[in-house]
């Protein structure tokens, strides 16, 4: 098939679209990648890729074509524009720039913003090829469930602008069976939603670096990995770091960036927790198996709100997969899946004490223990997040829709 992926973000940027599209190009099929400028999370255009713009305009021999955007920049302002930007562009010069170009499906992937959907509508016009809208997230949901948006008549015509959206699909991907409903509420039911669940990556081992030489194997380490942002909760993961600031053989380990991520370094510094929080910073997705060798048990966390308590954080799979006891402070689905898979232990989220309570009962569990729960895991992973499956079930998927877009 001839497939065009659309996406905000691709490689050099940590997304699972990267890995989807491999796997795609492994299978056979002709793949083009629309996207915009690398900056997220950092907010800054990549330096490597402003020095050598031709190493990024192919992927594994699938072409690149990228549009100009805004960068992420470090506030509200600059983030709404970079949103927008890429809506705009990817909309006129991507469609100007795939002229003449023929498609069987498209792939957008739109994990956040909605508005990175756009581009794909846009193509779908002009170029009479269905489209599949692949989400993780809900819109305007989450953005009431961070506070980036308050205001009810704002939110209400973000509500409307999700409906077109969805209406212009062919078909929507959603990363949490709790999502079909409410997306097709949203849509009146018209466009076909199909439950499709993240995978953990295959990566290959890489020697470990200089930095991770200084994790000290002495302590238990509580390791966090991905993004740093408002929904994932970090006061109250500081908190919980707080509690337990004189257990002193417990270190938590971040390695990852964001938006939030200047605010929670200055957090630690104010409560004088450098010795017990640990700050890595962004690592390439092929560093993290070395970085999760070096953990004890893998944290994830969600905000309380209604709309992240349908949702499975993509790290989860990933925990999953590693074979590694996880701790989790979030509500619904995600912590379902932890309890479940018997592969850890769950507390509610935001709720401080009883992280630090889960902490430090595991911290003083033998390791045998914790080996049993992270097998259970790896068990759990493969047979309800197969990767092999999940991306064969696309490409019948896909198949369906050419067939159906050539009886036009």
């Amino acid at each position: 098939m001839r497939l065009l992926v659309v996406t905000q973000y691709f490689w050099p940027e940590n997304f699972k679209i990267n890995d989807l599209t491999s796997e795609l190009l492994d299978r056979g099929h002709e793949v083009t990648i629309l996207t915009g400028l690398p900056n997220y999370p950092k907010g800054y255009i990549f330096k490597q890729f402003i020095e050598n713009k031709l190493f990024y305009s192919n992927f594994r021999g699938a072409k690149i074509i990228r549009v100009p955007i805004i960068s992420r920049g470090s506030n509200k302002f600059t983030l709404v524009l970079n949103y927008i930007s890429f809506a705009i562009s990817g909309s006129l010069i991507g469609l100007w720039k795939l002229r003449g170009l023929k498609f069987d499906v498209i792939i957008n992937f739109a994990p956040s913003p909605i508005t990175a959907a756009f581009p794909g509508i846009c193509i779908r016009w002009f170029k009479r090829t269905p489209l599949i809208l692949w989400i993780l997230d809900l819109w305007p949901e989450s953005l009431r469930a961070v506070g980036a948006i308050h205001s009810d008549f704002i939110l209400s015509i973000i509500g409307k602008v999700v409906q077109f959206i969805y209406k212009n699909c062919d078909l929507i991907l959603v990363q949490s069976k709790k999502f079909v409903a409410k997306v097709k509420i949203l849509d009146g039911t018209k466009t076909k939603v199909v439950y499709f669940p993240s995978w953990a990556e295959e990566l290959p081992n890489k020697k470990l670096t200089k930095s991770l030489k200084n994790v000290d194997s002495k302590f238990f380490n509580i390791m966090f990995t991905g993004n740093i942002g408002e929904a994932q909760d970090f006061e109250s993961i500081i908190d919980a770091a707080e509690i337990l600031r004189k257990e002193r053989k417990i270190r938590w380990l971040i390695v990852g960036d964001g938006r939030f991520a200047n605010s929670v370094k200055k957090e630690i510094k104010k409560r004088s927790l450098e010795n017990t929080i640990i700050m890595f910073g962004q690592y390439p997705l092929e560093d993290m198996p070395n970085f999760i060798k070096k953990a004890d048990v893998l944290l994830v966390s969600l905000k309380k709100s209604p709309v992240f308590s349908l949702t499975i954080p993509g790290k989860i799979q990933t925990y999953l997969a590693a074979g590694k006891p996880i701790i989790g402070m979030l509500n619904g689905e995600g912590a379902r899946v932890i309890r479940e898979s018997g592969a850890g232990f769950v507390c509610k989220a935001g709720d401080s004490n009883e992280l630090a309570k889960i902490i430090l009962h595991t911290s003083l569990l033998d390791s045998s223990k914790l080996a049993t729960m992270g097998r259970k895991g790896k068990v759990y992973n493969k047979s309800n997040f197969n990767r092999d499956f999940l991306i064969t079930k696309l490409e019948k998927i896909c198949y369906r829709l050419e067939l159906k877009g050539t009886r036009k």
